[in-house]
């Protein structure tokens, strides 16, 4: 059986049993049992509890290996130290999978994570697929199963995955109260074996769901991860929590697995076209655009409203997200003047004011005129617009409703009865549309695997290499690295500064100072008569500002040529994901304006690019007040050849181009760290 046809058995269950089955109202193994009841269920429901003989007007049984056939799905709500022994009589007796709500396990402390070793231990020996511990079930509407709370029926089109159920159960609460429904919602919990990555790949093809939303804190397996984003064909919508230092802190905590650094889950989403929310209600409303609105055919928006003021906001909103807001035609605008009253506005947004109120046509007829013109019409009900439902089409047309009150709240509901999603503002209106082109912009690498190992080890400390040695690596891949040439003292300094034929950098050679210029570790365009004079102020300087650290003597390279756009490119390697690539404006400005991005490595040229341009320097090398461009694929092949290097070489764990400079032909690098196993 293909693997992810083995979740068939959680997802869409012939039979279920609930182990640990209480006849107490209350209890919570008392309510799941009801949910499953009340859920409409189909087939056998069988409570497990050795004390009773019914519970809610079902035969109990003594055991999982009672009941007349095998259960597909076993609900566990037992205490921690029975659950592996509950799981083994499971595979004994047939049953196929578990959902596990019982915590105490790794989120619990040391003894706990020994209880979650031997479940999924347990687990795999016995071919029992697990869901949990520690989490809030599951429930899918289409096939009449609730094993979760709240009880909730309402069927529509978004999965949603999350490792929160507190934050689940509002996404599908939310959902439910609109009446869209959802198609999945799966409270992952510890992951002792199902996780983000096989609920992902399941929902994919599922018919049902046309939309996953996910909210993750830490990816249990990387390497998986990155493979279900990259054969997702529905898009993905993810709410990835542990974006501060401390909130990964209280993440790794929460789910007992790396937070990562927030910078390379944003290079992940980039990467394979996930649309990113920053917070549970974008994560909503993000998914319910895509789920139930249609691809625009392109970017230009028309404003409609009874509100002036709300439509402002739409247009703002509409410009951070690249959306267009152009003026209508003279053409449209003398349609539009035949039957709208003369103080209407005709410029984007069409203003119908509270005329529309009275005469709620003159939206159908706007909407009918403007349609051709425009991608999209953002239809704005500013107002209790009674009919509003039976205005809108659902075709080409965003809809917000703020301000209706009673009014708003029944047409709300009617729309979104007919699968026309409804936004109580502008702003997330807008937000949520902008969601189809950040989704259609970024295209997934699908010929790319990236395969790593699960179990990393750090190893040793790090080490400064050499800036000679640094040099010797580099050149070795065709990357233009300024000369450096070592001097132990004053006298051989001078001596070196003379073979040149330009004035030269001098720059501290210590294995314990990383950023030179802050403790006075750099002097630049000294002539050889200065240098001795230099050297002599620098040892001075480094010796107050970073005393205690080891001094080898300084570098000396030839000062680079100027014209040149200052940028830096850098690689990291994270425990989970392997190396990606940094790269932004260089210079001592790196960590000031922080303009970089982000991408995992292997990557293809066009990544490359896109990070290029994906800067807000980027008009600096591009060309900017007359200026030339800069040779962006001089860049570009830097780039490959430093991405081939880090691939040659796993030991080396961090490596800092800076600055780069990037003329109009050619590009210098001009200082470089490598850091070392």
């Amino acid at each position: 059986m293909e693997p992810i046809r083995q979740l068939d058995a959680i997802f869409k269950p012939a039979s279920v049993a609930l182990i640990g089955a209480s006849s107490t109202p209350g209890k919570l193994s008392y309510d799941i049992l009801y949910n499953l009841i009340h859920a409409g269920f189909q087939g056998p429901i069988y409570p497990v509890n050795p004390k009773a003989d019914e519970i809610l007007g079902l035969k109990a049984y003594p055991a999982i290996g009672a009941t007349p056939t095998p259960a597909d799905m076993a609900v566990v709500v037992i205490p921690a130290r029975m659950v592996a022994g509950a799981i083994e009589e499971c595979g004994k007796a047939g049953v196929k999978s578990a959902v596990v709500i019982t915590g105490g396990f790794a989120e619990a402390g040391e003894d706990g994570e020994k209880l979650q070793a031997q479940l999924a231990r347990v687990g795999r020996e016995f071919n029992v697929r697990i869901i949990g511990p520690n989490c809030q079930g599951v429930n899918i509407p289409y096939s009449s199963l609730c094993g979760s709370w709240p009880l909730i029926t309402t069927r529509g089109r978004i999965a949603f995955v999350s490792q929160s159920g507190t934050v689940g159960a509002a996404l599908i609460d939310w959902s439910s109260v609109e009446h869209l429904g959802f198609s999945g919602f799966v409270s992952l919990g510890n992951r002792a074996d199902v996780d983000e990555s096989d609920c992902i790949r399941y929902f994919n093809d599922d018919a049902n769901t046309k939309v996953i939303a996910c909210y993750i804190e830490g990816v249990k397996r990387p390497s998986e991860f990155l493979e279900s984003l990259a054969q997702a064909t529905k898009p993905v919508v993810i709410l990835k929590a542990g974006r501060t230092a401390r909130g990964r802190v209280a993440a790794e905590s929460h789910t007992k697995s790396l937070a990562g650094s927030d910078e390379i889950y944003q290079a992940i989403f980039k990467k394979y076209g996930v649309c990113r929310a920053d917070n549970l209600e974008e994560l909503y409303d993000f998914a319910k655009g895509l789920a139930y609105m249609d691809k625009p055919k392109g970017r230009r928006l028309l404003m409609i409203s009874s509100s002036g003021g709300a439509a402002i906001l739409g247009i703002d909103e509409a410009e951070k997200y690249g959306l267009e807001v152009p003026f209508p035609t003279e053409e449209l605008k003398a349609r539009l003047r035949a039957f709208l009253p003369s103080h209407c506005g005709l410029t984007n947004p069409i203003d119908l004011t509270g005329d529309a109120i009275t005469d709620p046509s003159l939206y159908s007829k706007t909407i009918a005129e403007a349609k051709s013109d425009y991608d999209t019409s953002v239809v704005i009900f500013g107002d209790p617009i009674h009919g509003a439902s039976d205005i809108v089409t659902g075709q080409g047309e965003l809809i917000v409703y703020c301000g209706g009150a009673d009014v708003e709240r029944e047409e709300a509901l009617k729309m979104h009865e007919k699968g026309i999603p409804v936004y109580p503002t502008p702003e997330r209106g807008v937000r949520a549309l902008g969601q189809f082109f950040a989704y259609d912009d970024v295209k997934a690498q699908k010929a790319e695997t990236h395969k790593k190992d699960e179990t990393r080890d750090e190893g040793p400390r790090l080490r400064l290499m050499p800036g000679p040695a640094a040099v010797r690596v580099l050149r070795s891949y065709r990357i233009p690295a300024v000369t450096s040439a070592p001097a132990k003292n004053a006298a051989e300094a001078v001596k070196i500064a003379k073979r040149f034929t330009r004035p030269v950098a001098l720059k501290v050679s210590s294995p314990d100072i990383s950023h030179k210029t802050d403790v006075g570790g750099v002097a630049l365009d000294i002539k050889p008569s200065g240098v001795r004079k230099a050297w002599e102020a620098m040892m001075a300087a480094v010796g107050k500002k970073a005393a205690g650290a080891r001094i080898d003597g300084v570098t000396l390279s030839p000062m680079a040529k100027t014209g040149g756009v200052e940028v830096i490119l850098g690689v990291i390697r994270d425990e989970q994901y392997g190396p990606s690539m940094m790269f932004g404006l260089g210079g001592i400005f790196t960590e000031i304006y922080k303009d970089v991005q982000f991408c995992l490595l292997p990557a293809a040229p066009g990544e490359f690019e896109k990070m290029i341009r994906g800067i807000k320097g980027y008009p600096l090398l591009a060309g900017t007040r007359g200026k030339a461009p800069k040779d962006i694929g001089a860049l570009i092949d830097v780039m490959q050849k430093l991405s081939k290097l880090v691939e040659d070489y796993p030991g080396f764990g961090q490596i800092d181009l800076n600055p780069v400079l990037v003329y109009e032909k050619g590009v210098s690098v001009v200082d470089y760290r490598i850091l070392h196993k």
